[in-house]
């Protein structure tokens, strides 16, 4: 595959990718995530894979609304939801007890799960139509320097990946 071809700023292309368990690099606010269904063991070790990353650290799960907060977490306290009303879309990671069904996968094995909802108007509008979560860690080579921009992800991780959203540096 061409740079060309991986590299877009189809959402629809990548919402498709999503949802039939691939990969796809996303902007964000500060760099660029490796996103897979955050619901698809299978998919989320593609991402484990790509960035030769130890399975049994925790992956960051990127959601489009504050109201997804209840699908991942439970017992979520108050100040997690004033944090959240401050703060997102934004560079806010919320650390919470995860519901029993969150995949061992995305949490490394903890009773905790990580959520950001990024500020990204790509990104936003891929996590709003997918519906569900994203684990998307950044987009890098386990030890390495995180992308800030689609050429950064192209040349680091080039065809291991599905698409690469160019939302600019």
């Amino acid at each position: 595959m061409s740079k060309t071809s991986l590299i877009s700023q189809d959402t629809n292309k990548a919402l498709k990718i999503l949802q039939e368990g691939g990969l796809i690099a996303l902007p964000t606010e500060t760099v660029y995530g490796l996103g897979a269904d955050a619901s698809s063991a299978d998919a989320v070790r593609k991402i484990f894979q790509a960035k030769g990353r130890p399975s049994d650290h925790p992956l960051i799960v990127h959601i489009g609304s504050h109201e997804a907060m209840h699908a991942w977490a439970k017992d979520i306290p108050p100040s997690a939801f004033k944090l959240a009303a401050a703060f997102w879309p934004g560079p806010l990671t919320l650390i919470l007890q995860k519901h029993e069904q969150v995949l061992q996968e995305v949490t490394g094995g903890l009773d905790t799960v990580a959520l950001r909802m990024p500020n990204h108007p790509l990104t936003l509008e891929i996590l709003r139509a997918f519906g569900g979560g994203v684990a998307a860690p950044s987009a890098n080579r386990y030890g390495k320097v995180s992308p800030t921009s689609a050429q950064d992800v192209y040349e680091e991780l080039g065809e291991s990946v599905d698409c690469i959203i160019d939302g600019g540096r």
